[in-house]
């Protein structure tokens, strides 16, 4: 079972057909027993940072994410999402997140138009499973007004993010919607899925 994190921010919806498409069990899930006994977690997320960590971290479900991520449980984080994984956000101030992956994240400045929204093409910098049977240079399809600026964890850069996907062991994440990348998005889920046995 693959546990998406409910806590109320979110494409909820389109991650699950996602996961069910490529036949993986999800659950939308705030229960923190669930989330314990999930074969993998996935951290959806679509808004701004702080209030998004605020809810997330209400009532301990944060910190239990990151408690089972230390233990070695898969986590993919998606958009705001994956955002949350990094040690800190200057979104509208300066915010502490997760710290699971190393790096902040920051306003984009290399965009012609912010928000950034469409396909960019993608520039996989490192080998990761998340990348199995997917080309590199391939087209991904972005909705974002920040993203990290960069990571010794980055594991694939864009013309507008350098660190448009990042990996550490068990945690990983994509700047980028799979759930809204045709063929290739819908490759990422399948071969998260895989990597929770």
């Amino acid at each position: 079972m693959i546990a998406i994190v409910d806590y109320g921010v979110g494409n909820l919806r389109s991650v699950e057909r996602a996961l069910l498409h490529v036949g993986a069990k999800p659950t939308l899930t705030a229960d923190q027993d669930e989330l314990q006994h999930a074969d993998g977690m996935v951290l959806p997320g679509v808004g701004a940072f702080a209030p998004a960590l605020e809810k997330l971290t209400n009532g301990g479900l944060g910190r239990r994410l990151v408690e089972l991520a230390r233990k070695g449980k898969p986590v993919l984080g998606v958009c705001l999402g994956y955002q949350l994984l990094f040690e800190e956000s200057m979104e509208n101030g300066r915010h502490q997140g997760l710290g699971l992956l190393d790096g902040r994240v920051v306003k984009v400045t290399r965009a012609e138009h912010i928000p950034v929204i469409g396909w960019c093409r993608l520039t996989q910098t490192d080998a990761s499973p998340l990348w199995q049977g997917i080309a590199d240079r391939s087209y991904f399809y972005f909705v974002h007004s920040y993203t990290p600026d960069g990571s010794r964890n980055a594991i694939a850069s864009a013309e507008q993010s350098p660190a448009a996907a990042a990996g550490r062991l068990n945690v990983m994440g994509t700047q980028f919607h799979p759930e809204k990348s045709g063929v290739d998005g819908l490759r990422i889920y399948e071969n998260f899925v895989a990597m929770c046995g």
